[in-house]
């Protein structure tokens, strides 16, 4: 059973302090078209830059991540992409009238909930999942930082923190479906250690923190003088070490509450990949950085995977349009010179052929005679030839036409092609064709593998003694 793309019913704001810029903000969830995904628009600004929600606009990640694109720029994105994706919400297009989303708590909940206030809209459009296909592997020995996808029919989080800390020690969070998210990760909050949120303070690097929206881990001796200077930074009467070994300025909601937000900043960063995922993820020690590579290493997989598939495998064996006796009544190439055996396919606008490559082609007696490669040059006369097809197919009697090929240009060779393998010269019309000049695009493959491209022009010219 497909399951559907959902978006929000109705618009609905929060409002809050940017963690870092101290900023307050006002921000917007709005309802999307399918296909859509997450954005970011920055009303404040003029023009209203949309910034996608796409790990290639990831500028920063030091202190969360960072988003850019149109001069635009959002920070901290990840609490709130992690609400929506734990929603399972699939378009929605987030208007902000400042340049960092509100801390609010420091966890997603606060998201979640103003979001079911306007309850969700299932679309017409199906979800189109990317289910990982075999392991996939992300590591930094450096900070010992290991990540792994695997293949599952869910999406599944399994993370471990560590930090050499007696009060924090090791620990574990998990959720075996992405649909356990609101309950157990959404209000899960931030944490940070003391003597970071020290620095963080003196260099004004959170100018809009407050001891509600984190979780201060107490990894150090404290004395009440270091205690009653807290206290006043925050605006509070009194603060102390509580027994769990954080600071008293609230409770922890799971005992293990830190690693549980490092899986909610997971899952936020990873819904940079664009795309919902079906797999488990497990990972010792994340970080902002390393997800957001780790994100962009699922993303070019994807990408690959894409390409692919937009390749056409053609059928050799398939009913030829044009065989080669009625390729050269065509062409006025002869062998050794004819580079093309069939034309599987043929419109106005575009043309497949096919050439077979033999140890008996004449060449072969001196081009690389030990280790036989199909020449390069011989490659783009093939492509050249099937668009001369392509452009003599327009006139009424071909045979009386000529097809001279003007230039040639951004030409690749991308793979080898030897004796036994048969090309499948692709070439479709750029632009229609005007005063006898067709430009085309030119794609050469050896079953599902691209082996030479290029760009074409030629032009159709009447051979002499055919006027009228």
């Amino acid at each position: 059973m497909n399951v559907k793309q959902r978006t929000i019913k109705a618009p609905v704001s929060v409002s809050g302090t940017g963690l870092h810029t101290g900023q307050r903000v006002t921000m917007t969830f709005n309802p999307a078209a399918e296909n859509h995904g997450y954005k970011f628009r920055r009303v404040d600004m003029p023009g209203s830059p949309i910034i996608d929600a796409d790990v290639d606009n990831v500028t920063d990640t030091s202190r969360g991540t960072t988003i850019s694109q149109n001069g635009a720029t959002v920070n901290t994105v990840e609490h709130v992409l992690a609400a929506l994706v734990g929603m399972e919400i699939d378009n929605v297009l987030i208007d902000m009238d400042g340049p960092e989303t509100p801390i609010m708590d420091g966890s997603s909940i606060q998201f979640v909930d103003v979001i079911m206030e306007t309850g969700l809209l299932e679309q017409d459009a199906d979800r189109e999942y990317y289910h990982i296909p075999y392991n996939i592997h992300y590591s930094e020995p450096d900070r010992k930082v290991e990540m792994v996808a695997m293949p599952l029919d869910d999406y599944r989080f399994t993370c471990m923190v560590d930090y050499n800390s007696q009060v924090l020690g090791s620990q574990h969070a998990s959720i075996s479906t992405i649909s356990e998210f609101k309950k157990e990760i959404a209000s899960c909050r931030t944490f940070c250690f003391l003597h970071e949120l020290e620095m963080l303070v003196k260099h004004d690097l959170i100018k809009g923190g407050d001891l509600n929206n984190a979780i201060v881990v107490v990894d150090k001796e404290v004395d009440e003088e270091e205690l009653a200077h807290l206290a006043k930074l925050f605006n509070r009467k009194d603060i102390n070490v509580a027994p769990q070994g954080i600071l008293n300025n609230i409770e922890l909601r799971h005992q293990n509450e830190p690693a549980r937000h490092k899986l909610l900043d997971m899952i936020g960063d990873l819904a940079l990949v664009g795309v919902p995922l079906k797999g488990h993820i497990m990972a010792a020690r994340p970080g902002h950085a390393a997800n957001v590579a780790f994100a962009k290493k699922i993303k070019a997989l994807i990408k690959k995977e894409k390409s692919r598939k937009q390749v056409k495998v053609y059928d050799p064996n398939a009913k030829p349009v044009f065989d080669t006796v009625e390729i050269m009544g065509m062409l006025p190439h002869r062998q050794p010179f004819l580079m093309i055996d069939k034309i599987l396919e043929l419109t106005k606008s575009h043309v497949v052929g096919m050439k077979n490559v033999t140890i008996n082609e004449e060449f072969f007696k001196g081009h690389f005679p030990g280790a036989p490669i199909f020449p390069g040059v011989l490659q783009i006369e093939g492509m050249v030839q099937t668009g001369g097809i392509l452009v003599l197919n327009t006139v009424p009697d071909p045979e009386n036409y000529l097809t001279l090929f003007l230039k040639i240009e951004n030409a690749r060779f991308k793979s080898k092609v030897v004796p036994g393998d048969t090309i499948i010269y692709v070439c479709d019309l750029l632009a229609p064709i005007r005063r006898g000049i067709a430009t085309m695009k030119g794609v050469g493959m050896v079953g599902d593998r691209v082996v030479v491209e290029a760009e074409l022009m030629a032009q159709i010219v009447k051979v002499k003694g055919t006027e009228a």
